[in-house]
């Protein structure tokens, strides 16, 4: 068990249909604190900007997942009333609404932290190690999952949030129903029309326009990583390790692939944004709805070579890209 002091009083009105913050005074009136609503397990993960602990609600027995942020790491924040929220926290209220995002319950703060509090399903493990476990995923089973991913970023952004780091880690598979839910939006922010020139989220997974002119569009940029994402499923790891392989954009397919699902990885990964499938195209491609009784499976032909996990690193530590520019992203 970890031992946490009392960490601050909770945002209640974060839960509630208000999007406002209570008065300090109304908050002293009906918020515990987090160590007596609590109990805390073991480590559940680590990453770039956070830790998540397993945890039970003490009055109802639910199992939640407690992230704990140092506040030096939360880059970006969001005034609330008379209070400032990570912009993370934001994110999550504003997704409540879509089956496919983790739910946020609570929030605590305290005068180093803070503690995010989410649903945590009973059976449930992320998708990076699902497939580890079985190599790769068949064609029929990754794209039920695929499609499901698809659809829960489709309407994340119509909410007007980006993720901005898909990948496998970030995406928990319940056990029982296979359902998935996304989860750390630590990188997201507000979706936007115009260019990104910030990115925290994982290396391996980020578009070639970012490596070579660190900048980006969100949409066109959230389509390839779905393109590394989908390779990954069915490959077993991600299609480039280097920045050379990004900006090259040469997929060499690892296993059987239909044609179709080796096509629609492909559009995803085109070098140039304008020429990659819009987000909502994907659902339409061919191998979206086609039988996939005939494919052959491509879980046999791999030898068991664990992948590496990558972290989500802040902007800052990543290698200095070119900033030259010789093309309209």
């Amino acid at each position: 068990m970890m031992e946490v002091s009392d960490l601050g009083r909770s945002i209640s009105s974060l839960l509630g249909s208000s999007s406002h913050l209570h008065s300090e005074k109304e908050k002293e009136g009906h918020c515990d604190s987090f160590e007596r609503s609590y109990r805390v397990g073991n480590i559940l993960g680590k990453g770039g900007f956070g830790t998540v602990y397993s945890g039970v609600r003490v009055h109802d027995g639910v199992l939640v997942a407690i992230k704990q942020i140092a506040k030096l790491k939360v880059t970006d924040w969001i005034e609330v009333g008379s209070q400032r929220v990570p912009l993370e926290v934001c994110l999550l209220k504003q997704l409540t609404h879509i089956p496919g995002v983790i739910k946020l319950l609570d929030y605590y703060e305290h005068s180093d932290c803070c503690i995010i509090i989410m649903e945590r399903p009973d059976q449930a493990k992320d998708l990076f190690d699902y497939i580890t476990e079985k190599i790769c995923l068949k064609e029929s089973v990754a794209r039920g999952f695929f499609k499901q991913v698809v659809e829960t970023i489709i309407q994340c952004h119509n909410a007007g949030v980006i993720h901005r780091d898909i990948k496998d880690e970030n995406i928990l598979v319940d056990l029982k129903s296979h359902s998935l839910k996304l989860i750390d939006f630590g990188s997201g922010t507000y979706l936007k029309d115009s260019i990104y020139t910030d990115f925290d989220g994982t290396r391996v997974y980020a578009p070639p326009e970012w490596i070579q002119y660190n900048r980006y569009h969100g949409r066109s940029a959230t389509v390839w990583s779905l393109g590394i994402l989908l390779y990954g499923m069915v490959c077993g790891d991600v299609p480039f390790e280097q920045d050379e392989e990004i900006m090259q954009a040469a997929v060499h397919f690892r296993t059987q692939l239909s044609n179709d699902c080796q096509d629609l990885i492909q559009k995803c990964l085109q070098i140039r944004p304008s020429d990659r499938l819009h987000l909502e195209d994907i659902l339409q491609h061919t191998w979206m709805n086609c039988n996939l009784d005939s494919c052959a499976d491509n879980t046999g032909s791999l030898t068991c070579v664990r992948p590496t996990r990558r972290n989500s690193v802040d902007q800052h530590s990543l290698d200095q890209a070119s900033t030259s520019s010789q093309e309209s992203i």
